[in-house]
């Protein structure tokens, strides 16, 4: 499945119609749309703006050219909490500055929702799990430099690494568990539940930027 069917995909789910309705407003047999919808077929430029509109979303969006359902491009400056001054760069680079807000402005996401979820417990495994990712990172960085004191840290530098990654999986193991649980789902409820719609009308400061992440690490992924 390409960008273009997953995301048209996700649009007609979203808008909680089934695939004979979109195909009738569309004006096309609900084969053909099924075929654009898994990537057997390419639509052409008329029935693109037409999805467009219907949809009302950007073609940069709907081609999966931008996260932004207006398909809006994202600079470093569009970010919260954006200087145009010294953190704007580094080294002559915006792309280190770029993903430190993005990382910021997605945890700004992360920690809404799980307050709105309301759960102490969930909120604190994902804060250990966010905070074992942060120290990993640091630490490389501490110990490749062979004059910084070792003493700093009480887990040996040759474990540090296995050990750090082995209490996240646990952590991550945990946070599956609270949220397969009835009576944890209960008290979350519909905390979780989102469209990228309703992103952007909750979260228009941060949303683009974690849409940002999202793609970004996908694209690590593959």
């Amino acid at each position: 499945m390409n960008s273009f069917s997953r995301i048209i995909t996700l649009l007609r789910k979203e808008k909680g119609i089934t695939q004979k309705q979109a195909a009738a407003d569309l004006g096309i047999s609900q084969a053909l749309l099924s075929h654009y919808e898994k990537g057997l077929r390419e639509c052409g430029l008329d029935f693109l703006i037409k999805l467009c509109d219907y949809y009302n979303v950007s073609s940069d969006y709907i081609l999966g050219r931008s996260p932004d359902r207006s398909g809006a491009v994202l600079t470093v400056n569009d970010l919260e909490g954006a200087e145009t001054t010294k953190d704007s760069h580094y080294s002559g680079s915006v792309l280190p500055a770029m993903n430190k807000r993005l990382v910021s402005s997605s945890l700004n996401v992360v920690y809404d929702m799980l307050s709105k979820a309301g759960n102490k417990e969930l909120t604190t495994k994902v804060s250990d799990y966010l905070m074992l990712s942060v120290y990993r990172m640091f630490r490389k960085l501490y110990q490749s430099e062979k004059k910084n004191s070792q003493s700093m840290f009480n887990v040996s530098g040759q474990l540090f690494e296995s050990y750090t990654m082995a209490a996240m999986e646990k952590t991550s193991a945990d946070i599956s568990v609270l949220l397969a649980d009835k009576t944890v789902a209960k008290q979350i409820g519909d905390a979780f539940e989102m469209t990228s719609e309703s992103m952007a009308s909750e979260y228009p400061k941060h949303n683009t930027g974690l849409l940002n992440t999202v793609k970004t690490a996908e694209e690590l992924i593959k």
